[in-house]
């Protein structure tokens, strides 16, 4: 069933969106991600212009991650204080990213930028943690039983000042790393149209410590204000959140989000992780190849943004 999409400008098929709706979702709740790391390049391959992909892609991830987020807080395993810092710093980046985002549509770069963000962050955090998440497997099969691990050296983030309690997380750490995390992930979720699950999850594992089971649930609830505060700047700026898109890729990750959750809840941390890994090693497998092969069509028009 073909339907017509008034700000993209192009026919596509119902229920493919629905089914890639779907998948995000699923993706959500399994890795604590919002999917926009498949969503927007998704959306470039069915051909939704770049600059109404990343704004609506966004959209989409608020209603996935509110799903799978509402999952977690039954399980209690959300660090809700963890996250309100993680939004602070992620609110904050969303706006900065928001005004890039609208310079390059006005000087028409903002297609060649997001793709190529997408092949060198993807490309680089799906090869970090595809290499660590092997080299954790092969640690749990030879463990010795009984045997206490090894006592973690202390990093120069816990040597830092501000510090606070989280207590549902088990740290006593600055504020300042959460807080650039968060606007890190905050001005990729604006120009790239990402939840940044992608980037948030390892570096909450890896650089903050926090335990798999609390990282996920505490990525959602970081997610949804960034990402919400990121559609409706993109909705001011650059005028370019098609909702008949929107609507049928909320519906269709808000079912697959639930999935996702109680398949996440079956599978250890490592074998997660290294799903994850070639996932974005595959997506950013894809994006190089249409940047390095010679198009199809070598001229294309691109839509026009209201200034």
């Amino acid at each position: 069933m073909q339907i017509y999409l008034p700000i993209a400008e192009v026919s596509v098929n119902a229920f493919l969106l629905l089914g890639i709706g779907g998948l995000v979702g699923i993706l959500s709740g399994m890795f604590g991600v919002g999917g926009g790391f498949l969503m927007t390049p998704l959306l470039f391959f069915i051909g939704i212009p770049p600059v109404v992909a990343v704004a609506t892609g966004a959209n989409q991830i608020v209603a996935s991650s509110v799903s799978g987020l509402l999952a977690h807080l039954k399980r209690k395993t959300v660090d809700i204080r963890m996250g309100l810092v993680l939004t602070f710093g992620g609110v904050i980046g969303a706006g900065a990213g928001v005004q890039v985002f609208a310079f390059l549509t006005r000087i028409g770069q903002v297609d060649l930028l997001v793709r190529l963000c997408y092949v060198v962050f993807l490309g680089i955090i799906g090869g970090l943690m595809f290499a660590e998440s092997l080299r954790a497997l092969r640690r749990s099969r030879n463990a010795t039983p009984g045997k206490p691990p090894p006592r973690r050296s202390r990093t120069w983030i816990e040597k830092l000042p501000f510090k606070m309690r989280f207590r549902t997380s088990g740290l006593y750490i600055s504020a300042i790393p959460p807080i650039g995390i968060g606007f890190c992930v905050g001005v990729l979720s604006a120009v790239m149209g990402v939840g940044g699950g992608f980037i948030m999850v390892p570096a909450m594992i890896y650089l903050l410590h926090m335990p798999t089971k609390v990282v996920i649930g505490t990525s959602l609830l970081q997610i949804i204000f960034v990402t919400a505060f990121a559609t409706m700047m993109h909705a001011v700026t650059t005028h370019s959140v098609d909702m008949v898109l929107a609507v049928l890729l909320l519906i269709g990750g808000v079912v697959g989000a639930q999935f996702g959750t109680r398949i996440g809840t079956r599978m250890k941390a490592e074998q997660l992780r290294i799903l994850l890994a070639l996932m974005v090693l595959a997506v950013c497998g894809r994006l190089a190849m249409d940047l390095l092969l010679e198009p199809s069509e070598l001229y294309s028009v691109e839509m026009a943004v209201p200034a």
